[in-house]
């Protein structure tokens, strides 16, 4: 019997990326119970037997849905039937940072994933993000406005995470787990039009098909793989251009006012983020207030920046810094009768005598 052609596309993505893994290593799935990941776990599996490669199913109940316990259990049994070697699951607390519930969940889900990474010895986390996945992130970062790291998309590996269905369809990954008769979960979240990302996948995304043609989805995702090298290289030069500078948070404002500006402001983000500003607070509007004290500098004081930092060019650097912290202020020294003594409301002075 021919293999199902959705089977082969989401085995020959994964075979690519394991391609670089050796003999005998560990490779943690990460596995939510849906088609995407259940399709990435079985491909996983079938390729690791000739390389003789240890899959381990990791799957984290984000405690978000009533009975997200119970569908952890399930997953974690479904995953052993697939023929994974070990099977794991981990509870994790989402806390809402101020970025929503769904970056939220991502951050503690990739935390633990890392966690679970150590405790195993992985040396690669496999993702089941699909194009489909990635057109939506490229659109939403389209419509945010957030520059071309935004719209380059979800990177194919990061660190130990490798993303083996980015070319993959979602539609494919359902027909995978069909063909293999794996029975996959419909997680409510999915449908639930409160999250953008659900409006962009059931009404955008569809919109965008019907008047433009089929094949939006996979143009957003070429878009992303066409822009993806050059924001590494940009970013590859800023990385170099910034420690050619010192590397840290207090620059020369004559050697910045040389840089082109994309240079330049990649140069000045990675000098607020070296000083502590939190990557996810800071934005284009606090980078292009930080690149005015360079290029339209009128003696103007100071840029405010989250993580409690200013951004100030003094005597020829542009440096990142806590503000200063002002002395406290004494209250008035009184007389027994209820008059100020001398020196008294904030005198350098007290009762005549200097301090």
């Amino acid at each position: 019997m021919s293999l199902h052609p959705a089977v082969a596309a989401v085995r020959l993505g994964v075979r690519r990326v394991l391609a670089g893994v050796g003999p005998g290593e560990v490779v943690l799935v990460a596995c939510s119970g849906g088609a995407d990941s259940l399709a990435l776990l079985s491909g996983a599996v079938f390729e690791a037997r000739r390389p003789g490669l240890k899959v381990i199913g990791a799957t984290v109940d984000h405690g978000l849905q009533d009975g997200s316990a119970e569908r952890a259990a399930a997953v974690v049994a479904q995953m052993a039937g697939l023929g994974a070697d070990e099977t794991v699951s981990s509870r994790v607390g989402v806390v809402d940072g101020g970025n929503g519930p769904e970056a939220a969940a991502r951050h503690a889900r990739y935390a633990v994933l890392e966690q679970l990474a150590d405790h195993f010895g992985a040396s690669v986390v496999l993702l089941g993000h699909t194009r489909d996945d990635q057109a939506e992130t490229v659109l939403l970062g389209l419509a945010r406005g957030s520059g071309g790291r935004s719209i380059a998309g979800m990177r194919r590996g990061f660190d130990r995470f490798r993303r083996p269905l980015l070319d993959v369809s979602r539609a494919d990954t359902a027909a995978a787990c069909g063909a293999e008769g794996i029975e996959a979960w419909q997680d409510p979240h999915n449908d639930d039009p409160r999250f953008t990302r659900v409006r962009v996948r059931h009404h955008v995304m569809p919109m965008l098909e019907t008047e433009l043609g089929p094949g939006v989805a996979v143009s957003l995702a070429r878009t992303a793989d066409l822009l993806r090298p050059d924001m590494e290289l940009l970013d590859d030069l800023a990385e170099q251009t910034h420690r050619d500078l010192g590397g840290g948070f207090a620059l020369p404002v004559a050697d910045l006012e040389t840089l082109a500006g994309p240079l330049r402001t990649r140069v000045l983000r990675r000098a607020a983020l070296a000083a502590g500003s939190p990557p996810t607070e800071l934005f284009r509007e606090h980078v292009d207030a930080i690149d005015r004290l360079v290029t339209d500098w009128r003696g103007q004081k100071w840029v405010d920046l989250p993580g409690h930092l200013r951004a100030v060019r003094r005597d020829g650097v542009l440096a990142v810094e806590p503000p200063p912290v002002s002395p406290p202020t004494r209250p008035p020294l009184t007389a027994p009768g209820g008059g100020l003594l001398p020196g008294g409301g904030g005198s350098p002075r007290e009762g005549g005598v200097a301090v």
